[in-house]
């Protein structure tokens, strides 16, 4: 079976529209189900999203009844719905869900080098988009509820699409695209970045500029803040006519996750990617070496995108840092001098000072740790919520006494290039730089050292 949720919920088999779920909840029961496909979804939960945290006294019975009416449906064509404990689970079984194709085209297109395939993986995953998600099942508050990643993930896909038609040359196909969004969602600054490049690329620099204004009156206005680095950068550009703004083809080595930019994946190990401090390669600024943890929301986005908490953990420590930014603040700040020491004992072992720090915050993320069994029967430790803003400092503070008491410790190695000092694992005892798209070319005749 093919189940759409990317719009107006749709099922098909063999090519051919399924009726399934008469009732607007009944869908809306289903497609909680198949966004989590093959896991485990409690009836408490179910009951929780279908009637937003008011339901009546009969909603254990009514979802039962739902899940009867769902199983009739669809067992013929060999969909199976299982009652696992207190809970339910639509079991894989080679069923295809959209926002699942559509998330793993997006994560290869980001992983692609080439902006020809980047742009071909987007095209498919875009295409996918028939509307918000579960449009007919649905509304706003609950579709937040449900994912409100997917809408995240489209608007990432979307940048990073344009980004790579920039550098294939496709500078009048991005600029079709990105207008309508930029009048959309007008303080996303990286849209507007990316479409005043265009502009200026397409000989209409008044646009460019005039797109700037409109855009910091909004931020100013409406926010109380000044446009970001990048987005004075490009502007100072324009204003010069910097020919590099009409160089296609700049590579970019950085991760774009839920609108933050993070180092790009070279270390092999979380802990190492934490100490990785500079995220987007040829960035002017910053320059090599500064900080990519330039707020809360990036250490969370950060902490989920290397799978040390999950998307809901996430979107949590999120909405908390907006109710409470002096703790967040707080709590960043101590991240980074955790990512200092922890940056020491990996370079230095005889820094006894900085193990005992690191050794410290370890053991406070052990007292927060929870075991998770999952569906499958696998299970891991998490931090647990209870920990609330701390959550992703816990996190990288366990994955960081994880690393030092695994023995692949001893093959982590230190990029030569002065401007650089990434640390990676070197198991085979084969790589000399941290990545040869970067500093490589510059380091060719400096071993790495050993950390």
């Amino acid at each position: 079976m093919e189940f759409r949720l990317l719009g107006p919920f749709e099922s098909r088999h063999e090519g051919h529209l399924v009726e399934v779920g008469s009732r607007r909840q009944e869908r809306c029961l289903l497609g909680v189900l198949l966004l989590d496909l093959g896991r485990l979804v409690t009836t408490d939960r179910l009951i929780d999203l279908l009637w937003n945290g008011c339901p009546p006294a009969s909603a254990r019975g009514v979802v039962q009844t739902y899940i009867g009416r769902l199983r009739a449906s669809l067992t013929p064509y060999g969909v199976r719905i299982s009652t696992r404990g207190d809970g339910y689970l639509v079991e894989a079984d080679g069923h295809r869900v959209d926002v699942a194709e559509f998330g793993a085209l997006t994560r290869q297109a980001s992983d692609a080098a080439d902006p020809a395939e980047r742009v071909r993986l987007l095209d498919r995953a875009l295409a996918l988009w028939r509307g918000p998600l579960l449009a007919d099942a649905a509304d706003d508050e609950l579709r937040e509820r449900l994912q409100g990643t997917v809408e995240e993930l489209r608007l990432v896909g979307i940048e990073l699409r344009a980004e790579a038609q920039l550098a294939l040359g496709q500078h009048a196909r991005a600029i079709a695209e990105l207008i309508p969004l930029t009048a959309r969602y007008p303080t996303r600054e990286q849209l507007v970045a990316t479409l005043m490049t265009a502009l200026y690329r397409g000989a209409r620099r008044a646009d460019a500029l005039r797109l700037y204004r409109t855009t910091r009156e909004v931020l100013v206005n409406d926010l109380g803040i000044e446009p970001g680095s990048r987005l004075r950068e490009v502007h100072r550009r324009v204003l010069r006519g910097d020919d590099r703004l009409d160089r296609p083809g700049r590579p970019m080595y950085e991760v774009r996750v839920r609108d933050e930019s993070l180092p790009w994946n070279v270390g092999g190990h979380p802990a190492l990617e934490f100490c990785n401090t500079f995220a987007g390669w040829r960035h002017e600024p910053p320059l090599p070496g500064s900080e990519w943890l330039r707020g809360y929301r990036t250490l969370a986005v950060w902490a989920g995108h290397v799978g040390l908490i999950d998307d809901v953990s996430v979107s949590r420590l999120l909405h908390l840092a907006r109710h409470d930014p002096g703790q967040a603040e707080a709590v960043l700040t101590e991240a980074r001098a955790l990512r200092a020491e922890l940056y020491a004992c990996l370079t230095d072992p005889a820094n006894g000072r900085a193990f005992d720090v690191v050794a410290r915050h370890a053991e406070a993320a052990a007292r927060t740790l929870v075991f998770r069994r999952e569906a499958d029967g696998r299970g891991r430790w998490w931090p647990d919520l209870a920990a609330g803003l701390r959550l992703p400092l816990h996190a990288a503070a366990w994955s960081a006494a994880q690393l030092l008491a695994d023995p692949r410790r001893l093959t982590v190695r230190v990029c030569p290039d002065e401007h650089c000092g990434w640390l990676f694992l070197d198991e085979g005892g084969l790589r000399r730089w941290c990545s040869l798209g970067t500093c490589g070319r510059r380091a060719a005749q400096a071993p790495c050292r050993s950390a």
